[in-house]
């Protein structure tokens, strides 16, 4: 990270989100992604624009012909995390394609010609990345039994977006690549999906087996389901690289899969989980 853009983000969050200098007056963002290669975090400050309620970011670097870091990482991992200076939020970082692209930059080059400018000194052409939200937590249940349900819904609601995505998606016939959009909301569940399992595997399972010895047969076989469903979701990533002919039914299988998983483990988990807040 620059000094400059250090100095920044620290003005940042040390006033909520508004700073001075050559910003002053501007609005800002700040975007957080995971290093492609490094897989630690990334903080750019970054102009926005907003289309219904969506923030959007544009990949300018100043007109350079290559991407700037911040978007190959987002490419690589979609899940990012967004500060506006009052709220800080995950989305999942989702380029704009085609005609809807051309639209959404020309929207905002009019509101700020200097991207214009950008797009006139490259021939690459410059992204404008949406930041959709990822999922607030619906009213309920609290505690754990409250944050594993809020996790189900939202691995259960991306899941069914990849799997309408992909029901629409050519198959085969010599398509080159999956829509930037499956692609973007497939990463992002699989990513979100090995980390809930890994969490609970290391963490939250070894813990309920030492409280209830009884279940150790139930998550020994909760253990090989995920595992079996890594294997599903490992093909589904290598996939996205190699587009063809059985792509949505990959997804079928996937969603099939899970969702019987889910189900098993919330009618075992959930009342061992509010006993333990009762």
């Amino acid at each position: 990270m620059s000094s400059f853009n250090h100095t920044v983000i620290e003005e940042f969050r040390a006033n909520a989100g508004r700073v001075g200098g050559p910003f002053e007056g501007s609005g800002l963002i700040l975007l957080t992604t995971t290093g492609a290669r490094s897989g630690k975090p990334h903080t750019t400050p970054l102009g926005f624009a907003r289309e219904g309620g969506v923030l959007l970011v544009v990949g300018s670097a100043g007109g350079a012909d290559r991407h700037p870091d911040w978007y190959r990482n987002l490419l690589a991992r979609p899940l990012v995390q967004v500060e506006t200076g009052t709220e800080e939020y995950e989305a999942v970082a989702v380029p704009a394609e085609g005609a809807l692209r051309d639209e959404l930059f020309a929207r905002i080059v009019r509101a700020e010609p200097g991207y214009g400018e950008y797009q006139a000194r490259t021939r690459r052409v410059i992204p404008v990345v949406a930041l959709q939200r990822t999922h607030e937590a619906a009213p309920g249940e609290g505690g754990i039994a409250g944050k594993l349900l809020d996790v189900h819904g939202w691995l259960r609601a991306q899941l069914a977006l990849v799997r309408d995505l992909a029901r629409k998606e050519p198959q085969g016939g010599g398509a080159a690549s999956l829509g930037l959009q499956l692609r973007q909301h497939c990463l992002a569940f699989c990513h979100s999906l090995e980390f809930h399992h890994k969490s609970e595997d290391a963490g939250l399972f070894p813990y309920l087996e030492q409280q209830h010895p009884h279940m150790r047969e139930f998550f020994s076989r909760i253990g090989a389901e995920h595992a079996a469903i890594a294997r599903l979701q490992e093909e589904l990533v290598r996939a996205l690289d190699a587009p063809g002919a059985g792509f949505s039914e990959r997804v079928e299988r996937m969603s099939r899969e899970l969702e019987a998983h889910l189900d098993g483990e919330e009618a075992q988990l959930l009342p061992v989980l509010r006993a333990l807040e009762a």
